[in-house]
């Protein structure tokens, strides 16, 4: 059974002046698929997160997200909108907020789920009160089932650097997103921390059926973890296909892997 493509992103292409970062790239996300996409520095990958979360506008293609049963076109949207309609990232150097505690991190996500009017939120209504406490309850839930709990209360700088990349992914969860799109998750890593990625981006998918496009330079976490790989080089797809089928092109193998 083929599962419903939720992103689709067609002949993209971004231009900085005279450089062509993104050259008539395609790609698609499905349903709880999880995606690789792979390069080269300077090939385009980050370049073509900045497109897909709005953090940049196409120059020209489309990208469409599937939103309760309709495709959206969410090229040109602002980045706070795109998240509404279900994409959220991560970024190459962790963004959190080091000096809020790892609760308040988390809860700083979900205040587009349970936004009040001026005067409830001056006046503190019973209706504030509901929401406010279904916030709580929900960053709980999500402390307790990414193993945060225990350092919940703890400033977000403190943490380990492992634990601070958890942090940024369960952040980006808390919105809720139809896709999740992670840049470099284990870049800084030791294999320790790495394999315990691994295992938080396996819970992801199982519990939470969440689709999701990673950009990732550790090849034996993208070969373990991806369905698809896309591999860009000098901003236009070189190859797509399976993990098996990627590893045998000879084109990539030239161009990123090193040689047979």
């Amino acid at each position: 059974m083929v599962k419903e493509k939720i992103l689709n992103a067609r002949n993209v292409t971004k231009r900085f002046g005279g450089l062509v970062a993104v050259n008539n790239v395609s790609l698609y996300v499905a349903r709880n698929e999880l995606v690789a996409l792979i390069g080269p520095n300077g090939a385009g990958k980050t370049t073509m997160f900045n497109l897909l979360t709005g953090i940049s506008p196409a120059t020209s293609g489309t990208i469409t997200l599937k939103k309760d049963g309709h495709s959206v076109d969410i090229s040109h949207m602002k980045t706070y909108k795109i998240a509404q309609k279900g994409i959220s990232r991560t970024f190459q150097n962790i963004r959190i907020f080091p000096r809020m505690t790892v609760r308040e991190n988390i809860l700083i996500s979900l205040t587009n789920q349970y936004r009040e009017g001026i005067v409830a939120t001056i006046c503190h209504t019973p209706r504030f009160y509901r929401h406010e406490q279904k916030m709580l309850a929900k960053v709980n839930q999500l402390l307790a089932d990414f193993d945060l709990d225990l350092v919940a209360d703890s400033l977000a700088g403190s943490l380990p650097y492992g634990q601070q990349r958890r942090l940024e992914i369960v952040r980006a969860l808390a919105t809720k997103p139809k896709l999740l799109c992670l840049d470099e998750p284990a870049a800084g890593m030791n294999p320790e921390e790495t394999a315990a990625l691994t295992q938080l981006i396996h819970r992801l998918q199982a519990d939470y059926k969440v689709a999701i496009l990673l950009i990732e330079h550790d090849m034996s976490l993208v070969m373990d973890l991806a369905e698809r790989i896309y591999v860009l080089n000098q901003g236009e797809v070189l190859a797509t296909g399976t993990p098996a089928e990627i590893k045998r092109n000879p084109d990539v193998i030239a161009a990123y892997l090193g040689g047979e």
